[in-house]
């Protein structure tokens, strides 16, 4: 596991967790959605640089 993968990981969790308080919130729907869709591309980065398969 390297660095860059570890920051990736751990941004998509904060995202995560900022999609969660959010929803709580009441805020819109689009805002929610982008910041979600930006949690998903951040863990999907971070574990395809794994290296986990090589």
């Amino acid at each position: 596991m390297n660095g860059l993968s570890t920051v990736l990981i751990f941004v998509g969790l904060f995202l995560v967790g900022g999609v969660v308080s959010f929803a709580k919130q009441g805020t819109s729907k689009n805002v929610v959605t982008l910041l979600s869709i930006a949690a998903g591309m951040c863990l999907l980065a971070g574990v395809l640089r794994l290296d986990y398969w090589n």
